[in-house]
């Protein structure tokens, strides 16, 4: 089965908001921070660590 990765991450996120109930603070925190180094130059050496 062949699940889109939006959709994955969209599921997993959820799940963990809900179970974990972290604060919505942290959760935009995290949302900005990976975007903002997702465009930097530190991105091929995240990229080296994930894969």
């Amino acid at each position: 089965m062949d699940v889109p990765l939006w959709l994955a991450l969209l599921a997993v996120g959820y799940l963990g908001v809900k179970l974990i109930r972290p604060p919505w603070w942290l959760i935009a925190v995290i949302l900005l921070g990976g975007y903002l180094l997702a465009d930097s130059v530190l991105a091929p050496v995240v990229n080296g660590f994930v894969k």
